[in-house]
Protein backbone atom coordinates (compact mmCIF):
# COMPACT_ATOMS: atom_id res chain seq x y z
CA UNK A 1 0.00 0.00 0.00
CA UNK A 2 2.78 2.45 0.90
CA UNK A 3 4.66 1.77 -2.34
CA UNK A 4 1.48 2.31 -4.35
CA UNK A 5 0.76 5.56 -2.48
CA UNK A 6 4.32 6.77 -3.06
CA UNK A 7 4.15 6.04 -6.80
CA UNK A 8 0.83 7.86 -7.16
CA UNK A 9 1.79 10.88 -5.03
CA UNK A 10 5.36 11.16 -6.39
CA UNK A 11 5.99 14.75 -7.46
CA UNK A 12 2.34 15.76 -7.00
CA UNK A 13 2.02 19.37 -5.86
CA UNK A 14 -0.01 19.65 -2.67
CA UNK A 15 -1.10 22.89 -0.97
CA UNK A 16 -2.19 22.73 2.69
CA UNK A 17 -3.59 25.55 4.81
CA UNK A 18 -3.26 25.47 8.59
CA UNK A 19 -0.05 23.44 8.27
CA UNK A 20 1.72 24.73 11.40
CA UNK A 21 0.17 22.28 13.88
CA UNK A 22 -2.31 19.49 14.43
CA UNK A 23 -3.76 17.67 11.45
CA UNK A 24 -2.26 20.12 8.94
CA UNK A 25 1.26 19.51 10.22
CA UNK A 26 0.85 15.73 10.26
CA UNK A 27 -0.79 15.71 6.82
CA UNK A 28 2.16 17.66 5.41
CA UNK A 29 4.54 15.06 6.82
CA UNK A 30 2.42 12.21 5.45
CA UNK A 31 2.40 13.73 1.96
CA UNK A 32 6.15 14.38 2.23
CA UNK A 33 6.85 10.72 3.03
CA UNK A 34 5.00 9.79 -0.15
CA UNK A 35 7.09 12.03 -2.39
CA UNK A 36 4.75 15.00 -2.88
CA UNK A 37 6.01 18.54 -3.35
CA UNK A 38 4.44 20.88 -0.81
CA UNK A 39 3.29 24.46 -0.46
CA UNK A 40 2.31 25.19 3.14
CA UNK A 41 0.48 28.12 4.66
CA UNK A 42 -0.37 29.16 8.22
CA UNK A 43 -0.31 32.18 10.56
CA UNK A 44 2.65 31.06 12.72
CA UNK A 45 5.74 31.48 10.62
CA UNK A 46 8.14 29.85 13.10
CA UNK A 47 5.94 26.76 13.51
CA UNK A 48 5.38 26.63 9.76
CA UNK A 49 9.13 26.73 9.15
CA UNK A 50 9.53 23.82 11.55
CA UNK A 51 6.92 21.80 9.66
CA UNK A 52 8.75 22.57 6.41
CA UNK A 53 12.06 21.45 7.96
CA UNK A 54 10.59 18.07 8.93
CA UNK A 55 9.09 17.62 5.48
CA UNK A 56 12.42 18.36 3.83
CA UNK A 57 14.07 15.81 6.11
CA UNK A 58 11.51 13.32 4.80
CA UNK A 59 12.75 14.10 1.29
CA UNK A 60 10.14 16.57 0.04
CA UNK A 61 10.52 19.84 -1.82
CA UNK A 62 8.75 22.47 0.28
CA UNK A 63 7.73 26.09 -0.10
CA UNK A 64 5.86 27.92 2.64
CA UNK A 65 4.62 31.35 3.56
CA UNK A 66 2.86 33.08 6.39
CA UNK A 67 -0.80 33.68 5.63
CA UNK A 68 -4.26 33.98 7.19
CA UNK A 69 -7.15 32.26 5.44
CA UNK A 70 -9.52 35.08 6.44
CA UNK A 71 -7.70 37.23 3.86
CA UNK A 72 -8.63 36.34 0.29
CA UNK A 73 -5.56 38.17 -0.99
CA UNK A 74 -3.28 36.02 1.17
CA UNK A 75 -5.01 32.80 0.09
CA UNK A 76 -4.65 33.80 -3.54
CA UNK A 77 -0.99 34.61 -2.92
CA UNK A 78 -0.47 31.05 -1.61
CA UNK A 79 -1.90 29.64 -4.85
CA UNK A 80 0.32 31.98 -6.86
CA UNK A 81 3.34 30.83 -4.86
CA UNK A 82 2.57 27.24 -5.77
CA UNK A 83 2.25 28.10 -9.45
CA UNK A 84 5.50 30.08 -9.37
CA UNK A 85 7.39 27.27 -7.63
CA UNK A 86 5.97 24.27 -9.49
CA UNK A 87 3.78 25.46 -12.38
CA UNK A 88 0.72 23.52 -11.27
CA UNK A 89 -1.38 22.40 -8.27
CA UNK A 90 -2.59 18.80 -8.01
CA UNK A 91 -4.16 18.79 -4.55
CA UNK A 92 -5.47 21.66 -2.41
CA UNK A 93 -6.38 20.94 1.22
CA UNK A 94 -8.66 23.42 3.01
CA UNK A 95 -7.62 22.48 6.54
CA UNK A 96 -7.29 25.68 8.58
CA UNK A 97 -9.93 26.01 11.29
CA UNK A 98 -10.73 27.43 14.72
CA UNK A 99 -13.42 26.89 17.30
CA UNK A 100 -15.28 28.72 20.04
CA UNK A 101 -16.56 26.93 23.13
CA UNK A 102 -19.67 28.87 24.04
CA UNK A 103 -23.44 28.91 23.89
CA UNK A 104 -24.67 30.96 20.95
CA UNK A 105 -25.88 33.78 23.21
CA UNK A 106 -22.95 33.79 25.64
CA UNK A 107 -20.17 35.44 23.66
CA UNK A 108 -19.77 38.47 21.42
CA UNK A 109 -21.23 37.85 17.98
CA UNK A 110 -17.93 38.99 16.48
CA UNK A 111 -16.31 35.84 17.88
CA UNK A 112 -18.90 33.58 16.26
CA UNK A 113 -18.41 35.50 13.03
CA UNK A 114 -14.65 34.96 13.23
CA UNK A 115 -15.18 31.18 13.37
CA UNK A 116 -17.32 31.40 10.23
CA UNK A 117 -14.76 33.62 8.49
CA UNK A 118 -11.94 31.17 9.21
CA UNK A 119 -13.64 27.82 8.69
CA UNK A 120 -16.00 28.71 5.84
CA UNK A 121 -14.79 31.88 4.15
CA UNK A 122 -11.20 30.58 4.27
CA UNK A 123 -12.31 27.45 2.39
CA UNK A 124 -14.33 29.53 -0.08
CA UNK A 125 -11.29 31.71 -0.72
CA UNK A 126 -9.25 28.56 -1.26
CA UNK A 127 -11.78 27.24 -3.76
CA UNK A 128 -11.89 30.61 -5.59
CA UNK A 129 -8.10 30.54 -5.86
CA UNK A 130 -7.61 26.96 -7.00
CA UNK A 131 -10.72 26.01 -9.01
CA UNK A 132 -9.77 28.24 -11.99
CA UNK A 133 -6.36 26.54 -11.98
CA UNK A 134 -7.98 23.10 -11.91
CA UNK A 135 -10.25 24.09 -14.81
CA UNK A 136 -7.27 25.17 -16.92
CA UNK A 137 -5.42 21.98 -16.04
CA UNK A 138 -8.61 19.90 -16.46
CA UNK A 139 -7.54 18.01 -13.35
CA UNK A 140 -7.05 18.50 -9.62
CA UNK A 141 -8.40 17.49 -6.23
CA UNK A 142 -9.85 19.86 -3.64
CA UNK A 143 -10.24 18.39 -0.15
CA UNK A 144 -12.39 20.22 2.39
CA UNK A 145 -11.63 19.06 5.93
CA UNK A 146 -15.00 19.04 7.60
CA UNK A 147 -16.07 17.11 10.67
CA UNK A 148 -18.68 14.62 11.79
CA UNK A 149 -20.29 17.90 12.94
CA UNK A 150 -20.83 18.68 9.26
CA UNK A 151 -23.77 16.29 9.53
CA UNK A 152 -24.97 16.41 13.13
CA UNK A 153 -25.33 19.22 15.65
CA UNK A 154 -23.60 19.50 19.00
CA UNK A 155 -24.04 21.91 21.90
CA UNK A 156 -21.34 24.31 23.14
CA UNK A 157 -19.76 24.90 19.69
CA UNK A 158 -22.62 26.39 17.62
CA UNK A 159 -20.57 28.52 15.24
CA UNK A 160 -18.19 25.61 14.59
CA UNK A 161 -21.13 23.35 13.72
CA UNK A 162 -22.67 26.03 11.48
CA UNK A 163 -19.36 26.53 9.65
CA UNK A 164 -18.85 22.80 9.10
CA UNK A 165 -22.40 22.29 7.82
CA UNK A 166 -21.80 25.16 5.41
CA UNK A 167 -18.46 23.66 4.35
CA UNK A 168 -20.35 20.54 3.34
CA UNK A 169 -22.64 22.78 1.28
CA UNK A 170 -19.59 24.30 -0.40
CA UNK A 171 -18.47 20.86 -1.49
CA UNK A 172 -21.91 20.00 -2.84
CA UNK A 173 -22.15 23.28 -4.76
CA UNK A 174 -18.71 22.85 -6.32
CA UNK A 175 -19.43 19.26 -7.38
CA UNK A 176 -22.47 20.47 -9.27
CA UNK A 177 -20.58 23.40 -10.77
CA UNK A 178 -17.74 21.16 -11.95
CA UNK A 179 -19.87 18.26 -13.15
CA UNK A 180 -18.52 18.67 -16.70
CA UNK A 181 -14.91 18.48 -15.48
CA UNK A 182 -14.44 14.75 -14.79
CA UNK A 183 -10.79 15.24 -13.91
CA UNK A 184 -11.58 17.70 -11.10
CA UNK A 185 -12.57 16.11 -7.79
CA UNK A 186 -14.22 17.77 -4.78
CA UNK A 187 -13.75 15.65 -1.67
CA UNK A 188 -14.93 16.01 1.92
CA UNK A 189 -13.15 14.48 4.91
CA UNK A 190 -15.34 14.01 8.00
CA UNK A 191 -13.24 13.03 11.02
CA UNK A 192 -14.52 12.47 14.54
CA UNK A 193 -12.63 14.23 17.38
CA UNK A 194 -8.87 14.34 16.75
CA UNK A 195 -6.12 14.46 19.38
CA UNK A 196 -4.71 17.88 18.42
CA UNK A 197 -4.14 21.21 20.27
CA UNK A 198 -7.64 22.22 19.09
CA UNK A 199 -9.20 21.79 22.55
CA UNK A 200 -6.61 23.87 24.39
CA UNK A 201 -6.11 26.62 21.81
CA UNK A 202 -9.76 27.30 20.97
CA UNK A 203 -11.64 30.34 22.23
CA UNK A 204 -13.40 29.56 25.49
CA UNK A 205 -16.37 31.38 27.03
CA UNK A 206 -17.50 28.43 29.17
CA UNK A 207 -14.80 28.99 31.78
CA UNK A 208 -13.85 25.32 32.12
CA UNK A 209 -11.28 23.25 30.25
CA UNK A 210 -12.63 21.51 27.16
CA UNK A 211 -11.73 17.91 26.46
CA UNK A 212 -12.40 15.62 23.51
CA UNK A 213 -15.06 12.95 23.65
CA UNK A 214 -13.89 9.42 22.85
CA UNK A 215 -13.17 7.59 20.66
CA UNK A 216 -10.49 10.19 19.84
CA UNK A 217 -8.69 9.76 16.52
CA UNK A 218 -4.93 10.13 16.26
CA UNK A 219 -3.74 12.85 13.85
CA UNK A 220 -1.62 10.19 12.14
CA UNK A 221 -4.68 8.07 11.33
CA UNK A 222 -6.65 11.01 9.98
CA UNK A 223 -3.65 12.25 7.97
CA UNK A 224 -3.30 8.83 6.35
CA UNK A 225 -6.99 8.94 5.46
CA UNK A 226 -6.54 12.41 3.96
CA UNK A 227 -3.63 11.25 1.81
CA UNK A 228 -5.65 8.22 0.74
CA UNK A 229 -8.48 10.56 -0.29
CA UNK A 230 -6.02 12.55 -2.41
CA UNK A 231 -4.65 9.32 -3.89
CA UNK A 232 -8.10 7.87 -4.61
CA UNK A 233 -10.62 10.74 -4.71
CA UNK A 234 -14.24 10.13 -3.70
CA UNK A 235 -17.06 12.38 -2.57
CA UNK A 236 -16.60 11.90 1.16
CA UNK A 237 -14.78 9.84 3.75
CA UNK A 238 -15.61 9.38 7.44
CA UNK A 239 -12.85 8.73 9.97
CA UNK A 240 -13.51 6.33 11.55
CA UNK A 241 -15.89 4.82 9.01
CA UNK A 242 -18.14 3.57 11.81
CA UNK A 243 -19.11 7.20 12.47
CA UNK A 244 -21.52 6.82 9.56
CA UNK A 245 -23.52 4.37 11.70
CA UNK A 246 -23.95 7.00 14.40
CA UNK A 247 -25.21 9.43 11.77
CA UNK A 248 -27.66 6.79 10.54
CA UNK A 249 -28.94 6.33 14.09
CA UNK A 250 -29.46 10.08 14.35
CA UNK A 251 -31.46 10.03 11.12
CA UNK A 252 -33.62 7.24 12.55
CA UNK A 253 -34.06 8.61 16.09
CA UNK A 254 -33.03 12.29 15.96
CA UNK A 255 -34.57 13.48 19.25
CA UNK A 256 -33.19 10.55 21.23
CA UNK A 257 -29.68 10.97 19.83
CA UNK A 258 -29.75 14.73 20.40
CA UNK A 259 -30.73 14.25 24.05
CA UNK A 260 -28.03 11.62 24.43
CA UNK A 261 -25.40 13.94 22.96
CA UNK A 262 -26.48 16.83 25.17
CA UNK A 263 -26.28 14.75 28.36
CA UNK A 264 -22.93 13.20 27.44
CA UNK A 265 -21.34 16.55 26.61
CA UNK A 266 -22.68 18.22 29.74
CA UNK A 267 -21.12 15.40 31.77
CA UNK A 268 -17.73 14.89 30.10
CA UNK A 269 -16.89 17.59 27.55
CA UNK A 270 -15.62 20.01 30.21
CA UNK A 271 -13.63 19.05 33.28
CA UNK A 272 -13.72 20.71 36.71
CA UNK A 273 -10.63 22.83 36.08
CA UNK A 274 -11.42 26.47 35.52
CA UNK A 275 -9.99 28.19 32.48
CA UNK A 276 -9.71 31.89 31.90
CA UNK A 277 -12.28 33.05 29.40
CA UNK A 278 -10.47 34.25 26.29
CA UNK A 279 -10.70 34.54 22.49
CA UNK A 280 -8.03 31.82 22.20
CA UNK A 281 -6.55 31.63 18.73
CA UNK A 282 -9.45 33.30 16.93
CA UNK A 283 -7.57 36.48 16.05
CA UNK A 284 -3.94 35.67 16.81
CA UNK A 285 -2.08 32.34 16.66
CA UNK A 286 -1.68 30.26 19.81
CA UNK A 287 1.47 30.86 21.85
CA UNK A 288 2.31 27.16 22.05
CA UNK A 289 5.06 25.75 19.88
CA UNK A 290 4.47 23.50 16.88
CA UNK A 291 2.66 20.34 17.90
CA UNK A 292 0.63 17.58 16.34
CA UNK A 293 -0.95 16.17 19.48
CA UNK A 294 -2.96 17.92 22.17
CA UNK A 295 -2.26 17.95 25.89
CA UNK A 296 -5.74 17.06 27.18
CA UNK A 297 -6.96 13.51 27.23
CA UNK A 298 -10.66 12.53 27.45
CA UNK A 299 -12.17 12.21 30.90
CA UNK A 300 -13.76 8.85 30.08
CA UNK A 301 -12.67 5.82 28.07
CA UNK A 302 -14.49 4.75 24.93
CA UNK A 303 -15.80 1.45 26.44
CA UNK A 304 -17.10 3.24 29.54
CA UNK A 305 -18.78 5.89 27.41
CA UNK A 306 -20.36 3.22 25.22
CA UNK A 307 -21.73 1.42 28.29
CA UNK A 308 -23.10 4.66 29.73
CA UNK A 309 -24.60 5.63 26.36
CA UNK A 310 -26.40 2.29 26.03
CA UNK A 311 -27.99 2.68 29.46
CA UNK A 312 -28.84 6.32 28.85
CA UNK A 313 -30.35 5.44 25.48
CA UNK A 314 -32.76 3.00 27.15
CA UNK A 315 -33.59 5.61 29.80
CA UNK A 316 -34.33 8.29 27.20
CA UNK A 317 -36.54 5.91 25.24
CA UNK A 318 -38.41 4.99 28.44
CA UNK A 319 -38.90 8.67 29.29
CA UNK A 320 -40.28 9.26 25.78
CA UNK A 321 -42.66 6.32 26.16
CA UNK A 322 -43.96 7.70 29.46
CA UNK A 323 -44.51 11.12 27.93
CA UNK A 324 -46.34 9.56 25.01
CA UNK A 325 -48.49 7.45 27.35
CA UNK A 326 -49.32 10.54 29.41
CA UNK A 327 -50.39 12.49 26.33
CA UNK A 328 -52.40 9.56 25.03
CA UNK A 329 -54.14 9.11 28.39
CA UNK A 330 -55.06 12.80 28.55
CA UNK A 331 -56.43 12.65 25.02
CA UNK A 332 -58.44 9.52 25.80
CA UNK A 333 -59.98 11.10 28.89
CA UNK A 334 -61.19 13.99 26.72
CA UNK A 335 -62.91 11.79 24.15
CA UNK A 336 -66.74 11.73 24.16
CA UNK A 337 -68.22 8.73 25.97
CA UNK A 338 -69.54 7.32 22.66
CA UNK A 339 -66.04 7.37 21.19
CA UNK A 340 -64.60 5.52 24.18
CA UNK A 341 -67.15 2.71 23.67
CA UNK A 342 -66.78 2.62 19.90
CA UNK A 343 -63.19 2.39 18.56
CA UNK A 344 -64.43 2.27 14.95
CA UNK A 345 -66.29 5.58 15.34
CA UNK A 346 -63.19 7.08 16.97
CA UNK A 347 -61.01 5.95 14.05
CA UNK A 348 -63.40 7.33 11.46
CA UNK A 349 -63.58 10.68 13.20
CA UNK A 350 -59.79 10.85 13.31
CA UNK A 351 -59.59 10.79 9.50
CA UNK A 352 -59.28 14.36 8.16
Amino acid sequence: MLLTSVSIMQSKVVVITGASSGLGREAALEFARRGAALVLGARRLDALADTARLCREAGANVAYQEMDVTSEAQVKALAERAMTEYGRIDVWVNNAGVTLFSLLENSAFAEHRRVIETNLYGAMYGARAVVPIFKRQKQGTLINVGSVLSKIGQPFVPSYVISKFALRGLSEALRSELADYPGVHICSLYPYAIDTPHFQSGANRIGRQARAMPPVQSPERVARALVDLARRPRRELHVPRIAALGLALHALLPTTVERLLSRALEKWHFDENTEQKSPGNLYTPADAGPAVHGERQPQITAPTLASWAAQEFVKIQAEAALRWAGRWGTRARNWPASDKRDPLTRAIRAVP
